[in-house]
């Protein structure tokens, strides 16, 4: 090699040597991210196109697929009777439900910071529901829940106050699986407590010599800090009430009184497919129905409707900060 550079002209030699240095360190890149990639083209990538190619496909699993052209699409959008309502329970449990978590998140990390005492006994009692089994946690609450015999009616009975149906109640079950939601906020919790425990504290006392009261602190002390942990907070919550499964399914199940056992017969999204989600769609679909290209596009619709909410949500950020800067 250092014969054929000593033949080149004395101009070309540089650029030679200049791109066999950017050879080695595309490489060199390369490599280093070669676990990544690999991992992405597996478990990323070819389930992405296959789900597109399956979708245009009639495949049951067993024989070889098809091709449909779009007989899948115009079946689950214009005939499949449980669609559109699954996807408005999805987008209200991702509106409500996401909403409501990160403000109960923010909300209960603010107090157990301002607490002197006992701060740690509050920050287990906290943290430890979101620990619970999701199973687990859904038929504890469906009893808890119960119109007939669950305590939380009883106690509201004795206060004086409504007592709804809860899961048996199309008008509360997406409510009750909120409360459901609620409960196990401690994920959210301790997120939220690391970062306003970051807050500089020389802002809150610039904010105080300024006269500023707690909700003028909050505003403009408090959220600008924590505004980053608080979009990743939202964005992770849409991204996995979107796959918004066990709970609803469990919940349906107990409620109907279907709790195990074989040959029994349950109403998707008891009561009144009022928990029937796009995730458990995909389920019955693909693996009851064996209808794969259905499940497919189902499943693409739910990629879409993340893609879009985050992307969305993205921008408002960015726009966000560009004011402020």
């Amino acid at each position: 090699m250092a014969l054929l550079d000593s033949t080149l002209p004395p101009a070309l030699a540089p650029q030679r040597a200049l791109r066999r240095k950017r050879r080695r360190e595309r490489a060199r890149t390369l490599a280093f991210l070669s676990p990544w990639l690999i991992g992405f083209g597996f478990f990323f990538l070819y389930p992405l196109v296959s789900t597109v190619y399956f979708s245009f496909m009639k495949y049951d699993g067993f024989t070889a697929p098809v091709f449909t052209g779009l007989k899948n699409w115009d079946y689950v959008f214009n005939h499949y009777p449980f669609f559109w309502q699954g996807l408005r329970n999805t987008l209200w449990l991702v509106v409500v439900m996401v909403t409501l978590r990160v403000a109960f998140g923010l909300g209960v990390g603010l107090l157990i910071t301002k607490v002197k005492t006992g701060a740690g006994f509050f920050r287990t009692a906290f943290y430890l529901p979101y620990l619970a089994p999701p199973v687990a946690a859904t038929i504890a609450f469906a009893f808890l829940l119960n119109p007939g015999t669950g305590p939380v009616n009883h106690f509201l009975g004795e206060l004086g106050l409504p007592q709804p149906g809860w899961f048996t109640d199309p008008t509360w079950s997406k409510p009750a699986l909120s409360l459901l939601a609620m409960w196990g906020v401690g994920d959210l919790m301790v997120i939220f407590m690391a970062a306003l425990l970051d807050v500089p504290r020389e802002q809150y006392e610039a904010a105080e010599l300024d006269g500023a009261g707690p909700w003028q602190k909050f505003r403009f002390v408090t959220f600008p800090n924590i505004s980053p942990i608080v979009m990743f907070a939202v964005v992770t919550g849409v991204i996995q009430t979107m796959q918004y499964y066990t709970q609803a399914i469990v919940a349906g199940k107990v409620a109907s009184g279907v709790v195990g056992g074989s040959g029994q017969q349950f109403e998707p999204g008891y009561p009144h497919g009022s928990t029937w989600t796009l995730p458990q769609m995909v389920y019955s679909l693909g693996f009851q129905r064996f209808d794969t290209g259905s499940a497919c596009v189902v499943a693409l619709v739910l990629f879409g409707l993340s893609m879009a909410f985050t992307s969305l949500l993205l921008r408002r950020r960015a726009g966000f900060l560009s004011s402020e800067d």
